[in-house]
């Protein structure tokens, strides 16, 4: 259950995305819709299952370096034709829904970069 609500909102986020940056009221709207993609990760972690903590483990570690390359070759496009840089960016909301829709990139990294560390550090990990 909780796996299909967290496919629901990544699938919300990636439909987020592609919004133009809004102001004011929209712009919260898309800060907390990306917020609260991390919901279900940090229950999953809350109930301490060890083999959705190896999940998460996983997924984050994927995801920050995805999004590290994705980023670099999103700056990269600059010089390639227009294309390839749409192309680029649409691989990078397409594996960072979160992070785009949130609006903040950081603030999407930190949050993934926080589930990395809760699993890194879980007692039940030795």
């Amino acid at each position: 259950m909780v796996y299909a609500l967290w496919g629901v909102l990544y699938a919300i986020c990636v439909g987020l995305s592609f919004v133009a940056a809004e102001d004011g009221f929209g712009k919260v709207l898309l800060t907390l819709t990306g917020i609260i993609f991390f919901l279900p990760p940090f229950y999953l972690l809350w109930k301490q299952d060890k083999k959705a903590v190896r999940f998460l483990r996983i997924l984050s570690i994927c995801v920050l370096a995805l999004a590290m390359v994705l980023i670099a070759l999103n700056f990269m496009s600059v010089n390639w034709s227009a294309q390839v840089g749409l192309a680029v960016y649409v691989m990078l909301v397409m594996f960072t829904a979160p992070m785009v829709c949130c609006q903040y990139w950081a603030l999407g990294l930190f949050l993934w970069a926080c589930v990395l560390m809760v699993t890194v550090l879980y007692p039940g990990r030795r």
